[in-house]
């Protein structure tokens, strides 16, 4: 299953107050595995960018001002990310922005029904505990130390890490599964090359009973040992 891992930066809190889309990085997932293809991107927001804002990611409007606009990139972002799922942490907030962004440049907005929040997950599965991005790398002992800002693509490859943690683990594909795949690999192998089930060779049935030579070595050997367990916990103490 393709899932993307996606991440975003803005110059605010709400689209609803003006604030814009200003970095996305995504990170593709297959079947819980990262494929090592990512998309990442900055945008021009053609406006100011708060201070806040920008002590959190960094990015200045003087850093932005000779990125593209997001109109500019969105076939690449939508070709990138496809019909898969979408993951994200705090997603409504990523969704929020991502659609206002789509809207603005007349493009249909992303579906909720694909949105995965690594937050409602982490908040069922660690009910009390802290959820931030950074305090549950620390519990499932991912390394952030190259995090001193957020940054979409880095953001978006810790998360890829923490949803595995979350769905799964590392073990997640040793999981119990009802697809026939494995079965059918090894009905692949027992066919023959017309196609035919290959009959297996039957073996003869292998004696396990000792031989009378063996219980004679054993009750010699048995002989030897001096005071024996078995002899002192039959006697009555």
């Amino acid at each position: 299953m393709r899932e993307i891992v996606f991440d975003t930066e803005t110059t605010g809190l709400s689209p609803a107050d003006g604030h814009r889309l200003v970095e996305i990085g995504c990170v593709e997932l297959i079947n819980r595995c990262e494929t090592g293809r990512t998309y990442h991107a900055y945008f021009n927001p053609n406006r100011t960018m708060p201070s806040e804002a920008e002590a959190v990611h960094g990015l200045s409007i003087i850093f932005l001002s000779d990125k593209p606009l997001f109109a500019d990139s969105v076939s690449d972002l939508l070709e990138f990310i496809g019909d898969a799922p979408l993951v994200a942490h705090n997603a409504q907030f990523d969704f929020g922005f991502l659609n206002a962004e789509l809207g603005l440049c007349g493009r249909d907005a992303v579906c909720m029904t694909r949105m995965v929040d690594t937050l409602a997950i982490a908040r069922q599965r660690h009910p009390g505990a802290k959820h931030s991005l950074d305090a549950l790398c620390t519990r499932y002992g991912i390394d952030r130390s190259h995090r001193v800002k957020h940054g979409a693509l880095l953001d978006a490859q810790l998360l890829a890490q923490l949803y595995v943690e979350l769905t799964g683990g590392r073990q997640i594909g040793l999981s119990l599964r009802s697809e026939p795949a494995a079965t059918e690999s090894l009905d692949a192998h027992a066919l023959s090359p017309g196609g035919k089930r290959a009959a297996r060779p039957v073996r003869p049935p292998r004696p396990h009973a000792p031989s009378m030579e063996e219980l004679l070595r054993h009750q010699a050997f048995i002989s030897k040992l001096a005071d024996p367990l078995w002899e002192s916990a039959a006697t009555p103490g």
